[in-house]
């Protein structure tokens, strides 16, 4: 809705006194040359910087919907629209509002498009909250352009927002900020007069400890750094040190470097206590990650490669376990990405233990790459293209489904390995099962060769 009077005088009390707003507030950028991160959105000609230079006419920006994690600056990016554009700006929650909050909104914007020329601008912030019959109510105003959108949404706008809503706006995504995005914003915010205006200093292990709770939220590591400043200034200390942070965001530094050894000891721990059946230590290693911050996607990769290099067909749902948790933590992030770590992690260390599968690859492997490889026979070739059957390709391949059994028994491997064994299943878990399949069909294949072990 328009500001009424109570907002406006907030407005204005903020503009007189900018330290009656938090930090996070006081620091937004005011031009999208002060924007941190999504650089891949700001380049000239972008949506973005068409609807902020106000380029019109039939080519005019669309309505866009922002989706990105918590912090990323999409409250940002529509704030400095409506403080750079002509248009008018109206803002509503989807916590808040609901269908005739958005009709009256409409209705004015026609109102103001027909009788002044002026245009409208509506952000609608967490518009995944909005049931089908709200956004639906937005439809006829962004198509015909009364208003032009800007949506935010922290939920994926395939599963959230209708497909027609999705069809006449421009999705644009906004990814986590990187730690020297946030530290350029650290950095600004303690010097500019809008922000603490050198009042403290952050020396370097503070600052490194600050990038790793912000975990790419710039909310979040401006908030925590305008209650540490103020701890510091509360007790005359020039500088906010490790201390006055630990103790100002309750939370303790963890020794743990993204880029450095410890980034991969700390993984390496976790993977070996997951393969070791150590459930108690593989969640510690797990909590470590987490609270240094470390990417939820890179755990989620390194779970999914132990599901297979550690557990194989000992347990056959390991995989599709650690797969899920992947796309949850793509779709959700941090915090309640650790839920679904945690998840995986205790099904993974708990399972039944194979490496059979890697072991098999790493054999085939080796005999490839040690020449061991020779023309596929002729009777497996493809046989469907012109001239092939004068080629003897696909003559005399026998379809197993036409065989009692499912099994036929001719010969599958070239002749150079026609007698390697890859794959020698344990006997732990549900792979026992596959070992008594792979007895049988290797005896029907008639194929009692030598194992293969890579060297």
């Amino acid at each position: 809705m328009e500001p009424d009077l109570f907002t406006a005088a907030a407005e204005d009390r903020q503009e007189k006194d900018p330290s009656s707003s938090p930090l996070a507030v006081r620091m937004r950028p005011r031009v999208l040359d002060e924007v941190v991160g999504q650089q891949h959105l700001l380049k000239p000609g972008s949506p973005l910087r068409r609807l902020v230079e106000g380029s019109g006419g039939p080519a005019g920006a669309s309505s866009v919907i922002l989706w990105g994690p918590p912090g990323t600056g999409k409250t940002t990016l529509a704030y400095v629209v409506s403080k750079a554009t002509n248009k008018r700006f109206v803002e509503l929650s989807a916590i808040t509002a609901g269908v005739k909050e958005v009709r009256a909104v409409i209705e004015s914007a026609r109102r103001a498009t027909g009788g002044f020329g002026k245009e409208t601008v509506l952000f609608l912030d967490e518009i995944h909250r909005f049931s089908k019959a709200q956004q639906d109510s937005l439809l006829p105003a962004v198509e015909n352009r009364w208003v032009t959108l800007i949506a935010a949404t922290t939920e994926n706008p395939y599963f959230s927002i209708i497909s027609p809503l999705l069809s006449r706006s421009l999705l644009l995504t906004l990814e986590s900020l990187t730690d020297d995005d946030l530290r350029d914003l650290l950095r600004r915010a303690l010097t500019d007069e809008r922000g603490l205006g050198g009042a403290v200093t952050l020396p370097e292990d503070a600052e490194a400890h600050l990038l790793r709770i912000a975990g790419g939220d710039a909310r979040r590591s401006l908030t925590a750094l305008e209650a540490a400043a103020g701890a510091a200034i509360a007790t005359g200390e020039a500088e906010i040190t490790l201390e006055t942070l630990e103790a100002t965001v309750d939370r303790a530094a963890v020794k743990y470097d993204r880029d450095g050894d410890q980034h991969y000891d700390v993984a390496s721990a976790l993977i070996k206590s997951i393969r070791g059946s150590d459930v108690d230590a593989a969640l510690h290693y797990l909590a470590r990650m987490i609270e240094a911050g470390e990417d939820p996607r890179f755990i989620a990769r390194r779970l999914m490669i132990s599901a297979s290099e550690d557990i194989g067909l000992a347990d056959p749902t390991a995989l599709p376990t650690a797969v899920a948790a992947a796309q949850a933590v793509a779709m959700i992030g941090f915090p309640e990405a650790a839920l679904t770590l945690s998840h995986a992690t205790i099904a993974l260390a708990l399972a039944p233990k194979s490496n059979a599968a890697t072991l098999a690859i790493s054999a085939a492997q080796d005999d490839v790459r040690r020449g061991l490889a020779g023309p596929v026979p002729a009777h497996l070739r493809d046989g469907h293209y012109k001239g092939a059957a004068k080629l003897g390709h696909a003559q005399g391949y026998v379809y197993p489904h036409d065989v009692q059994g499912g099994i036929a028994a001719q010969q599958y491997a070239p002749d150079a390995v026609r007698d390697r064994q890859y794959y020698t299943p344990t006997r732990y878990g549900a792979e026992a099962r596959y070992a008594d399949v792979v007895e049988r069909v290797r005896e029907r294949l008639g194929r009692s060769g030598e194992s293969a072990e890579p060297s």
